[in-house]
């Protein structure tokens, strides 16, 4: 990752144009071979790019990156403040489900979250169409529970398969659903509430133990 801040002015020669005049902006070329100029208030979002493939030409006072298709970004440098380069390495990628699942592994061990009388017989119990999240006992009831960070009709759908396939096996039959979720769709609650599933929303904060200091009226 190479990180340069400067005085520059930008044009975008190729089925479009377009001209950026002079100011400090922070360009960004990254290991893949892209491009991109950026302002200070715009969030993510650069003012212009080159993706790759392309190719950086430089020579003094000016950048030329060009793409496969001919199309050239052309960057005229005025006063170059800060070039610096970093090694980030490779990157694991964002685990978008990094809260789902670690709300699941909580609610293991915090099965009472649910009542006073439940117990965990097993996480990610295998059925033939995949596991159940949390298979627990409610004194001596089995009850199946899909975890889901947002409670959509899909995950209601989903343990609905699960429970027709749980109810066949006689060591466990009845088996009933509870569908628990840090926010439940309305639609969600009425196909659950259709198909006999209790929906139980959780507090992900409250079972890491993190209390929240804001001041409440209630």
């Amino acid at each position: 990752m190479r990180l340069v801040i400067a005085r520059c002015s930008v044009d975008y020669v190729g089925r479009l144009s377009a001209h950026l005049p002079p100011a400090t902006r922070l360009l960004m070329v990254k290991a893949d071979g892209s491009v991109s100029i950026h302002a200070d208030d715009r969030a993510y979002k650069p003012l212009n790019w080159m993706s790759p493939p392309c190719r950086l030409q430089e020579a003094p006072g000016v950048w030329r990156v060009v793409n496969k298709a001919g199309e050239e970004l052309r960057i005229t440098l005025e006063e170059i403040f800060q070039d610096t380069s970093y090694d980030l390495g490779v990157d694991p990628g964002l685990r978008k489900d990094g809260v789902e699942a670690h709300l699941q592994e909580l609610l293991a061990a915090n099965p009472t979250t649910f009542g006073d009388e439940f117990t965990l017989v097993r996480r990610e119990y295998m059925t033939a169409i995949g596991p159940v999240d949390l298979l627990c006992r409610d004194g001596s009831a089995t009850v199946a529970i899909e975890v889901k960070r947002r409670g959509e009709i899909d995950g209601v759908e989903q343990l609905t398969r699960y429970l027709e396939l749980l109810n066949r096996d006689p060591l466990l039959a009845p088996v009933a659903g509870i569908f628990a979720a840090q926010e439940i769709k309305p639609q969600a609650r009425v196909l659950a509430a259709d198909r006999g599933i209790r929906c139980v929303v959780v507090d992900y904060d409250k079972l890491r133990g993190i209390v929240r200091d804001e001041l409440t009226l209630f």
